[in-house]
């Protein structure tokens, strides 16, 4: 046998080791194409991956891989032309199984030559990624989520912050001017002071909504069925739209209670049927659904597991680009004409749900209409919340470390006649506590910028001095007031900035 026999057998034999290697790769499609794009060799990955066997897809094109409208936009001929040219090309992309499913492929096509560089045809090579894709989608949402959540949790403690300092200046001004009003003697005076009073409560207003978004507005949460108060709220929500829209519900049956301000809850589905009937301006349908949910499939990304109702108001408006959507939550925020709305609605909305332990999803599409899915975690029907006892008082330890509150209070509690004690904190308060007897309620702020908090103090009152009233106050939420661990049973809490008919109640009741 000659040396050239030899070398031509030693190429056979490795030929065929290379097929045997290649036919035996079953995580890989690895086939080969002519020039023209048709498949002239097929492996067992090839066949498991994309469910042709050899016999049926020898001969045919590979465009058949690819999906309807990447073979309408030439896609299958480009990757052709473009590994012809530079020799190989390498994409990303859905394909088509035999079955009609579909998988996300990573692809490589190498172009074959003859030692004098003409085109024999095409090496690809397809592998399944699919399951990459969707955890890389996964996370890709998680993050977005973990974003958003935080970037509300920022903007929540910006708010709140600016919200409780201004809550606090308009105490000083309404304070104030309730000592003004009880000397005021002409017409004009009181004219002046009238209108002063009402900016101070549009002020008040602003401030009850941001802290709203804060999720530091005090609540009246009690457990109520979700279906009875929109049915019982349908007329109103109804009179929201116009001749041109109506308002429809689809209400699950069953169990659909939680924790909830009915008030604020109510406010909330308004609110959110304006904006729908807003993006509605030729007319439309708004559709108010319920749903008991618990599977995690269901739920947003970021909110605990359990069960939930989830209210859903859909409209079938104009929707909302990816720009807006991202940020429709934020305070101030809006897209109506100037003097059309503050920008509050949709953060007064979240602020609302989150704070009752929920969540809010937002769903949009241009020229498809809007979804807003609300998340409250589902409630015994025999839970309640008990109303605070409040007592009668005469002398008053009035502790707030803002000077100018602490100095306009004392005006207005001794105009009414009441004794009152300052003290600019709550040490110094517990300092007072053990020198005078004579204290009969604490009327204290419960946000202290140094020492001990409002609430410390009302434990140590309610502790050493059980006899002592208590009296909160402050312009952010009571919440904490309602966990049984404080230690404080049933306190009366007053919310900032108060006015002297407020005041009064809460000491006098």
């Amino acid at each position: 046998m000659s040396q050239n026999d030899n070398r031509q057998d030693a190429t056979r034999e490795t030929e065929e080791q290379f097929r045997i290697l290649v036919q035996g790769v079953t995580d890989y499609a690895i086939f080969m194409l002519s020039p023209s794009g048709v498949v002239t060799s097929w492996n067992v990955g090839a066949e498991r991956i994309k469910g042709y066997r050899q016999a049926e897809i020898i001969g045919e094109h590979f465009s058949r891989f690819y999906s309807d409208e990447d073979k309408a936009a030439g896609v299958p001929a480009l990757i052709l032309a473009t590994a012809a040219k530079e020799g190989r090309a390498e994409r990303e992309g859905w394909r088509v199984r035999k079955d009609g499913s579909r998988f996300w492929a990573h692809v490589v096509v190498d172009a074959i030559r003859d030692e004098a560089g003409s085109l024999l045809g095409f090496a690809k090579v397809t592998r399944d990624i699919t399951e990459r894709k969707q955890a890389a989608a996964a996370l890709e949402k998680a993050n977005a989520a973990l974003f958003q959540a935080q970037k509300m949790e920022a903007i929540g403690r910006l708010t709140g912050g600016v919200a409780h300092d201004f809550n606090n200046l308009l105490a000083v001004l309404s304070n104030g001017l309730e000592v003004l009003a009880i000397q005021s003697r002409t017409p004009i005076e009181r004219k002046m002071i009238e209108g002063m009073r009402r900016a101070i409560d549009r002020g008040a207003s602003l401030t009850q909504q941001l802290l709203s978004f804060a999720r530091q507005q005090p609540l009246q949460a009690q457990v109520h069925d979700l279906n009875a108060l929109i049915r019982e709220f349908a007329p109103m929500l109804s009179r929201a739209g116009n001749r041109n829209t109506k308002v429809e519900l689809a209400l699950q049956p069953g169990d659909t209670f939680a924790l909830v301000d009915a008030a604020r809850f109510e406010a909330a589905l308004l609110n959110l049927v304006v904006n729908a009937v807003d993006a509605m301006p030729t007319g439309g349908t708004v559709t108010i659904g319920t749903r008991t949910v618990q599977s995690d499939a269901d739920l947003p990304p970021g909110l605990a597991g359990g069960r939930y109702v989830r209210i859903s108001v859909v409209d079938t408006g104009t929707g909302m680009p990816a720009d807006v959507l991202a940020q429709a939550f934020e305070p101030f925020f809006t897209t109506k004409q100037p003097g059309k709305g503050t920008g509050l609605g949709l953060s007064q909305v979240y602020g609302f749900i989150a704070q009752s332990g929920g969540d809010v999803h937002l769903s949009s599409e241009v020229g498809k209409g809007t979804k807003v899915d609300l998340y409250l975690p589902l409630a015994q029907p025999e839970a309640a919340v008990s109303a605070p006892q409040v007592a009668k008082h005469e002398t008053v330890l009035l502790v707030d470390d803002e000077p100018d509150v602490l100095g306009v209070a004392s005006e207005l509690l001794m105009s009414i006649g009441y004794e009152v004690v300052p003290a600019s904190s709550a040490s110094e308060a517990a300092q007072i506590l053990r020198e005078r007897t004579d204290i009969a309620v604490v009327f204290t702020d419960i946000t202290m910028a140094h020492g001990i908090s409002g609430l410390e103090l009302a434990r140590l009152v309610r502790t050493e001095y059980p006899a002592i009233r208590v009296v909160l106050t402050s312009g952010y939420s009571a919440a904490p007031l309602r966990d049984e661990r404080n230690g404080l049973g049933d306190v009366i809490f007053v919310q900032k900035p108060y006015r002297l008919a407020d005041l009064a109640k809460a000491l006098r009741a």
